[in-house]
């Protein structure tokens, strides 16, 4: 049945994809029994992938936001009238494994106040992703910044990344904004995502808010999605690097306001500055920390 009610909405943010954009239509099919509707939210494409795909599946449209407004302002686009309860937030060079949508259902409802679920994410070279981490404080932040790309088991990076632990169903701080389920009623209760991020925090912004409202942020790694990754950050590395680190540096700053905290900032500031500068020069520093399992783990970790 076609109702309302059951149709997933699923929103990919797409800016010049290529062909992966076709992959992840393609897979979204197989991964859940639900009827759903793809709206991909365009930050201005240039090379017709999204068109394509919306011409080649009467369940796929292309919804232009008027520019290159950034991901989580697109998602809030996208999202926007969505019915029923739940719908998927993607980046279009994910692809969905078979059934992997209907078991972050299943788990949603071992976890009544769920508001956002996320799969395991494994990389095409068979690394699985820490996805589901902790909100960073300023000690494992710091750490994790300055000694992640050099000693990647460091324990700063594994406080925060939680990689010690095998996989389990548990909860997060936060959920990796390449995939996740979200409950849409939590979403416009915390207001969305905040579109001050252009790229990068915006998904540890919102679970940190969703939080704080009372839901939580559960990791489901019984559902697995591949995810390519670093597309933009190819394109255009230095950039991406600038609004990483701002985008780190908003976040932080936030949580330490008023004049109080003022020469924290400054150090933040400064700090995050001169790791931008060094990530420029030094591709090591823009890769950051290397991951610490393999896919292989999420068998060994299955329920």
């Amino acid at each position: 049945m076609d109702a309302a009610g059951d149709r997933l909405r699923v929103v990919a943010v797409t800016y010049s994809p290529g062909d992966s954009v076709e992959s992840f239509v393609a897979s979204v099919g197989a991964a859940t029994t639900r009827p759903v509707e793809v709206v991909l939210a365009d930050n201005g494409s240039t090379d017709g992938a999204p068109e394509a795909a919306a011409a080649a599946h009467e369940h796929v449209r292309v919804l232009r936001t008027g520019g290159n407004v950034g991901y989580g302002a697109a998602v809030d686009a996208g999202l926007a009238g969505a019915p029923g309860r739940w719908a998927l937030v993607a980046n279009p060079d994910v692809v969905l494994e078979p059934g992997s949508v209907d078991e972050l259902l299943l788990v949603a409802a071992r976890w009544p106040r769920a508001g956002a679920v996320g799969p395991a994410i494994r990389t095409p070279d068979g690394e699985l992703y820490p996805s589901a981490r902790d909100l960073p404080r300023l000690s494992t932040g710091a750490g994790h910044a300055a000694l992640g790309w050099v000693w990647p088991a460091n324990p700063w990076t594994a406080r925060y990344r939680r990689e010690r632990e095998a996989p389990r169903e548990r909860t997060a701080g936060w959920l990796s904004g390449s995939c996740f389920l979200v409950d849409l009623e939590a979403f416009r209760a915390v207001g969305g995502f905040d579109p001050g991020y252009f790229m990068y925090f915006e998904d540890v912004d919102l679970g940190e808010r969703l939080g704080r409202a009372g839901y939580l942020n559960v990791y489901a790694p019984s559902a697995v999605v591949v995810h390519e990754g670093g597309h933009a950050t190819r394109r255009q590395p230095h950039r991406m690097a600038r609004v990483h680190h701002t985008s780190a540096l908003r976040y932080l700053s936030r949580r330490y306001p008023g004049p109080v905290h003022a020469p924290l900032r400054l150090a933040l500031r400064a700090g995050l500055g001169g790791r931008m500068l060094l990530s420029y020069v030094s591709g090591q520093v823009a890769a950051g920390a290397r991951f610490q399992r393999g896919a292989a783990d999420l068998q060994d970790g299955a329920p």
